[in-house]
């Protein structure tokens, strides 16, 4: 069932659609459902329109409503149904899909527009589709699938109240301002090529420095939990994924291999299956159990180019992935360990907090067993022991029905931005079913053969996404640790140069990432392009500088200048690094 805001929007994506048909009545109307924080409408449209058509269809919309009192429903015939829509192929296709499953017919009249829908919709549109906005447009395949033909999709948001929709259009201009592709390159972290490919980013030095820093935190905060580094190759035989069951289920989003042997190649999409070969090279015993493997590596998922964007959704995907082999009785623990590493790693972005985060226990639906592998009752088992171990380390969870993975449930680590937007980032999953399909097994105390258990699990996710949500939320003002470039010095004049160089080497004696100014620049430029870069400390060399000794330090989103010398300086930076 619909919550009333997605009726709300649903009925205004009706609203949309009679606007346009009124407006260019050789369209074609296909699909309109909510959609988070708003809704969309896909057309084929005779001719091509844009963006700057939005202020006429708002009007039509707004000139349509007033004699919009309800939405009647029409229960109709598959033939009755045809024919209304005999000039709509997307509307027969889906008619034809009703039929198939032997559901109802239903249309659903406001006005004088009439639309093929399951229902859903506000009791009185004159009244409550006031406060609506039509925001972007873009193309996309019918039905997803870029085989099909490409349609115009005109995307909008709606509220109950003018303050909420004002609330939410100031904060889709702050997005604009955060987003990851333009501070990407702005601050110049990575870059697309059309001849290397779409969804396929190049990170340049300071947004591979990024990348790094990020896994070295990962790294070493899990090296204290004895996790070890793996490497694995890019590509595998086809049967390994066929062992493991992801043939079957992704099949369509692997890059085939064709080498000159007849065996049949694929790119890997994950690392999980490789893992398990490392594991089962040679017999096993309790005694070495936990086995902890850590790896940050690429797979590589054939995305059709529709769904690509930016660094959130790519086809080269940098997995910070790690999996636990253990017995059944070391899971509770293993988890508690991936829950710490977790906290650890979040905390130092300032994002592991009551306000910022809650928990998914990711279970099966039950309503579609045949989607998951494995016997049931340890299904039961595994859903039962991850809401123990939620309880145990007092995590804010709930159980979320139908997102746990094919193979097993999870917890799913849900954290909201700084504008309040929610991230799966994030999981830790137990796995009794790909065990059982490569065998894996241990040795016991008694010397007899037992199954092992296999944890997946990730901090950061996958890399890329990960970089465009934390971009986005620190709009690029990355923590000191994390910044590219933490200080920035500005010599005056040429006769500042060896100073400015030699503070310079001192700070990147220290490890401090330092970068010294010596374009032919003024001093309040040089400044002003420090700023934009985000660049937490910009220090300004000038003869007081040289002579004194003393610092004049400009720290990011401060207006007042700091004096410091330059020992403190450096003890300063070290502990605000040391702390996160």
């Amino acid at each position: 069932m619909q919550s009333d805001i997605e009726n709300l929007r649903h009925s205004v994506a009706h609203l949309l659609a009679s606007a346009v048909i009124k407006l260019w009545p050789e369209t074609k109307a296909t699909i309109g459902p909510p959609i988070d924080d708003g809704f969309y409408y896909d057309f084929e449209f005779k001719n091509p329109i844009s963006d700057k058509d939005f202020a006429k269809i708002e009007k039509q919309m707004k000139k349509e409503l007033q004699s919009w009192e309800g939405f009647e429903k029409i229960e109709v015939t598959p033939n009755e149904a045809l024919k209304r829509f005999e000039d709509n192929e997307y509307k027969e296709e889906i008619i034809k899909e009703l039929v198939e499953k032997n559901e109802n017919i239903t249309l659903y009249k406001s006005g004088d527009f009439v639309d093929l829908c399951r229902g859903g919709h506000v009791d009185n549109p004159r009244k409550e589709l006031k406060y609506f906005k039509l925001l972007s447009i873009a193309g996309a395949y019918w039905r997803g699938d870029e085989n099909n033909k490409m349609l115009t999709r005109i995307y909008g948001t709606a509220f109950f109240t003018q303050e909420e929709l004002d609330k939410h259009l100031e904060l889709l201009e702050e997005a604009k301002k955060r987003d990851h592709r333009k501070l990407g390159k702005e601050l110049d972290l990575f870059t697309f090529s059309n001849l290397v490919g779409s969804g396929l980013p190049l990170f340049t030095p300071k947004g591979t420095l990024l990348r790094d820093l990020i896994t070295e935190k990962i790294q070493n905060i899990q090296k204290k939990f004895g996790y070890e580094r793996v490497t694995i190759p890019h590509i595998t035989k086809k049967d390994l994924y066929e062992t493991s069951g992801h043939w079957d289920k992704f099949g369509d989003e692997l890059f085939k291999v064709k080498g000159q042997s007849d065996a049949e190649f694929v790119i890997k999409p994950m690392n999980c299956p490789h893992h398990t070969q490392i594991y089962a090279s040679r017999p096993r015993s309790y005694k070495e159990l936990p086995i902890r493997y850590m790896e940050s590596t690429m797979v590589y998922r054939d995305e059709q180019a529709g769904e690509l964007l930016g660094l959130s959704r790519v086809r080269s995907i940098t997995q910070d992935d790690a999996h636990i082999f253990c017995t059944p009785e070391q899971i509770s623990d293993e988890i508690g360990i991936i829950v710490e590493v977790i906290k650890q790693f979040y905390t130092s972005l300032s994002m592991w907090d009551a306000e910022s985060f809650w928990v998914s226990l990711s279970s099966r639906d039950p309503k579609t067993p045949e989607k998951y592998l494995g016997d049931p009752d340890r299904w039961d088992e595994a859903e039962s022991i991850l809401e123990n171990v939620a309880k145990k380390y007092n995590l804010p969870f709930k159980q979320v029905p139908g997102e746990a993975a094919f193979y097993g449930p999870k917890l799913d680590f849900m954290f909201k931005d700084s504008m309040g937007r929610e991230w799966q980032l994030a999981t830790a999953q137990l796995d009794f079913v790909m065990p059982d399909r490569f065998e894996l097994e241990y040795t016991n105390e008694d010397g007899k053969k037992e199954r092992t258990v296999m944890i997946h699990r990730a901090v950061a996710g996958s890399l890329e996404r990960f970089l465009s949500v934390i971009i986005e939320h620190f709009a690029g003002a990355f923590p000191l640790w994390l910044s590219p470039v933490q200080v920035h010095i500005i010599p005056v004049s040429d006769k500042h140069h060896d100073y400015a160089n030699s503070l310079s080497e001192e700070f990147l004696q220290e490890n401090i990432r330092t970068q010294t100014d010596f374009v032919n620049e003024t001093v309040g430029k040089k400044i002003r392009n420090a700023s934009t870069q985000k660049i937490p400390y910009i220090l300004v060399i000038g003869d007081n500088e040289v002579e004194n000794g003393i610092l004049t330090i400009r720290k990011r989103g401060q207006e007042e200048q700091i004096k410091m010398n330059k020992t403190d300086f450096i003890e300063d930076l070290k502990n605000e690094i040391n702390g996160s």
